[in-house]
């Protein structure tokens, strides 16, 4: 009985692991009017790649329906930005880059992965 009690629990480490770390959900949005609405829900931001152009303003439109505390805050640590996000309220982050490049964007722990590609 203990070896299938311990059998069920590596199989449940195994697929948290793999849900929080490994799963890699790829979208992507276009940035047509400036605004992009990200949704965090389900241990995700959606979408989780964000196209930017350097120079450009840009509102990331965060909709929080998740909650689990983990997805409370967003930190976008290169851009020194951090972001409480209310539970079914939308929270705007406006940003013009100033350079190019990939810029991650996570909660506190960082489980929810996302990132900002900027490009000229």
């Amino acid at each position: 009985m203990s070896i299938i009690v311990n059998i069920v629990g590596i199989a449940l480490i195994g697929l948290v692991a793999w849900w929080f770390w490994f799963y890699k959900k790829n979208s992507q949005a276009a940035k047509s009017t400036g605004i992009v609405n990200v949704v965090v829900d389900g241990g995700v931001y959606e979408p989780s790649t964000i196209y930017a152009s350097v120079g450009e303003l840009i509102t990331l439109r965060f909709l929080r329906k998740d909650t689990n505390p983990c997805a409370e805050k967003v930190i976008f640590s290169d851009l020194d930005i951090n972001a409480d996000l209310p539970v079914d309220k939308t929270y705007d982050i406006s940003l013009t880059p100033d350079k190019k490049g990939e810029f991650e964007f996570t909660c506190q722990m960082a489980m929810y992965r996302g990132k900002l590609v900027v490009s000229d």
